[in-house]
């Protein structure tokens, strides 16, 4: 479907952008679809158009190869040519998510995003989380991009595998809801109690994070010149075929966090990766983030490392915590 449309919007750019049609020739050609196919969808004047937008906002990153004879058609003298979409210099996994994604979903992208990356980093988005259209406005309403795929960890500058790392920036995000986490007291809370959470619903976390984690242990003990460091959480992904170091932190993220993950993952890879696995990654899981403190603080750091948030039941959005049951109630009918 994406490569009819874009070849639709191919023919479309030509024929309406070098006079060939005057100025009301989408809005005639749109009429005359719908006289010969009635009840055709997406065929409308603005669809159309938005068939052009999407293919003037790839054309350039579109592989420019050789079209099958029998894939050519001449309409008054243009050449239209229906070929699948490939495009330059994207790993198979990037191409991939580009293609899982809908059409709705990519003019939301092309019209308000200002560079390819922040295209790609909704797209990776939309890809691995399912946003629906309307997920997808929200996003850019209240979470403006603004570098956010170089800030919420280094994995561009760390991890030199294109198709390595976008397994990588797949199999981690950018929140996370641990509504099994029951904190009764918050002024008494600290991330001993998180970690204990976590550790007593380890099926529910790790089913949060993905199915390839396996679980190592919680205060993971390691040991650098003579001196003891606990890692609250140690995993290892089967997939990555790397270990997976957790910090919990019950604040915001702070910038001294950094320079200690980087001390725990650069330990994990001398001291406990075998040979024949990736470097170790690491993830500081917080309550909040400023993106510019994350920015700097990841500036120089080689080991890849990311920062993801966390919400608790308590912290759920009025709409979605009115739709649960009352507790109350829940006990009244057991």
């Amino acid at each position: 479907m994406l490569s009819l449309y874009y070849n639709i919007g191919e023919f479309i750019s030509v024929t309406s952008r070098n006079a060939r049609w005057g100025s009301g020739a989408i809005k005639a050609v749109s009429e005359l679809l719908q006289k010969e196919l009635p009840g055709l969808r997406g065929f409308s004047e603005s669809g159309l158009k938005r068939m052009r937008t999407f293919y003037e906002g790839w054309n350039r990153y579109v592989a420019n190869r050789p079209t099958p004879l029998d894939e050519i058609v001449t309409i008054d003298s243009v050449i239209i040519s229906n070929r699948p979409m490939a495009l330059d210099d994207f790993s198979p996994q990037e191409l991939e998510w580009f293609l899982s994604i809908g059409f709705s979903h990519h003019y939301e992208i092309l019209i308000k995003s200002k560079s390819l990356q922040e295209r790609l980093y909704y797209i990776r988005r939309c890809a691995t989380e399912f946003w629906s259209v309307e997920k997808l406005r929200y996003m850019f309403a209240n979470s403006p991009y603004s570098g956010h795929a170089n800030t919420t960890n280094n994995f561009l500058q760390t991890v030199p595998n294109p198709d390595y790392r976008a397994a990588v920036m797949r199999a981690f995000k950018d929140e996370y809801l641990l509504d099994y986490v029951n904190i009764e007291d918050p002024d008494t809370f600290d991330e001993r109690i998180l970690e204990n959470q976590i550790v007593h619903n380890i099926k529910n976390f790790i089913l949060t994070f993905g199915k390839d984690f396996t679980f190592m242990g919680n205060q993971y003990r390691i040991i650098v010149s003579g001196k003891e460091y606990f890692i609250d959480l140690l995993f290892y992904h089967r997939s990555l075929r790397c270990l997976v170091a957790i910090e919990l932190k019950k604040n915001e993220f702070l910038a001294e966090y950094a320079g200690k993950l980087n001390l725990y993952l650069s330990a994990l890879d001398d001291c406990v990766r075998n040979p024949d696995e990736n470097p170790s990654i690491g993830i500081v899981l917080c309550r909040d983030k400023d993106e510019k403190t994350v920015q700097y603080a990841f500036r120089g750091i080689t080991t890849p490392m990311g920062v993801a948030t966390y919400k608790t039941t308590d912290e759920l959005p009025p709409e979605v915590r009115n739709a649960l049951p009352d507790p109350e109630d829940l006990k009244k009918l057991l």
